[in-house]
């Protein structure tokens, strides 16, 4: 069975019950989870062996989170511990016009702390076949970025694969921090996963084929993006998701694979959104499982999109479904009727 090594924060998740906003809750739904971490436990759903690497402190806040990823059946045995906070964010869940709104409070977390000697590549990636990082990791500070660099040198000399979604989050880090570090990572990666803006606003990349109207996808401009973006870093793979946001619960979801030839477009889903957090997580975990089984690249886009829009169903950050329901879907099963 395939290995996949998730390396970043998991993080303490707070939720007004329902679509309350933060004025209004008087109790909060708490749930753990992640950028890596939650495509980790996806991926976990789906049969992988996984193992995911992270710092948290030693107190019962932090054993609460190893505990979440247990039940998943996901190795923890090199999660370091120490520190003396797990990171937390409050998420406010939109509706109709009214977005969602996430506030952060992970300053000091022991992740965002960790120094290079709590973590040892070479035990760790020994035996693995993948692995996996964002960028919201090398955000959370320079030790860290340099920690994410020796873990993709440590990969690529074991013959590991590697994925990292650009994730890019303005609150952590500015858009010319982000390109000067993650340029640095990007060589070492095998399979990228961004969106049109990251790819502009990041790295200066963008087509120059006009755009007429924003809120519709010209396929000519985005196979150019791709070619351009894959080239100048020297990816095997490139995946774009593709979101048009109708409303804060209306999305239409869609994404795009380049496989170094030709660019695959995966049919589009009109998604009523019960939880948004997590959905660029599960299509990371759905193209990773696609690609460890030797999908082809059409198949593969259509495997990750799937996951994707099930997971914009399910309430927390985690995607909790099996490779038969996503295959179901993709296969073109999405009435919603009962299963009996």
């Amino acid at each position: 069975m395939p290995k996949v090594v998730g390396f970043g924060e998991i993080m303490l998740r707070l939720s007004p019950q329902g679509y309350c906003r933060f004025l209004q809750a008087e109790n909060y739904d708490a749930v753990f989870g992640g950028a890596e971490a939650n495509a980790i436990v996806s991926l976990a759903n789906f049969g992988i062996d996984t193992s995911f690497v992270t710092k948290l402190p030693k107190h019962e806040i932090g054993q609460a989170a190893v505990n979440s990823l247990r039940k998943y059946g996901v190795d923890t045995s090199y999660i370091a511990r120490g520190g003396e906070r797990v990171g937390i964010y409050f998420l406010e869940k939109g509706a109709s016009q009214r977005p969602s709104k996430v506030i952060y409070d992970r300053a000091g977390s022991a992740i965002a702390l960790a120094c290079k000697n709590d973590f040892d590549w070479n035990e760790i990636l020994d035996g693995a076949d993948w692995f996996h990082f964002t960028g919201i990791t090398p955000a959370l500070g320079d030790e860290i970025a340099s920690i994410c660099l020796d873990a993709c040198k440590t990969a690529k000399e074991k013959g590991v694969k590697i994925s990292c979604d650009i994730n890019y989050r303005k609150n952590l880090w500015s858009k010319e921090k982000a390109g000067k570090v993650m340029s640095e990572l990007m060589p070492y990666v095998d399979v990228c996963i961004a969106n049109k803006e990251d790819a502009n606003d990041i790295f200066g990349i963008k087509s120059d084929i006009p755009c007429e109207d924003e809120d519709e996808i010209n396929p000519e401009e985005y196979a150019d993006i791709a070619k351009k973006f894959a080239d100048k870093f020297g990816f095997k793979k490139l995946a774009f998701t593709l979101r048009r946001s109708i409303s804060a619960t209306d999305n239409s979801w869609g994404a795009m694979l380049f496989d170094s030839k030709e660019c695959h477009f995966s049919r589009r889903y009109l998604i009523h959104i019960v939880d948004r957090i997590g959905g660029g997580d599960s299509f990371s975990a759905g193209l990773i499982y696609a690609m460890l089984k030797s999908m082809p690249s059409k198949d593969a886009i259509e495997f990750a999109t799937a996951a994707s829009c099930l997971k914009h169903s399910i309430e927390g950050d985690a995607n909790l479904v099996s490779v038969d329901e996503v295959l179901s879907l993709a296969n073109g099963s999405g009435s919603g009727r009962v299963q009996r």
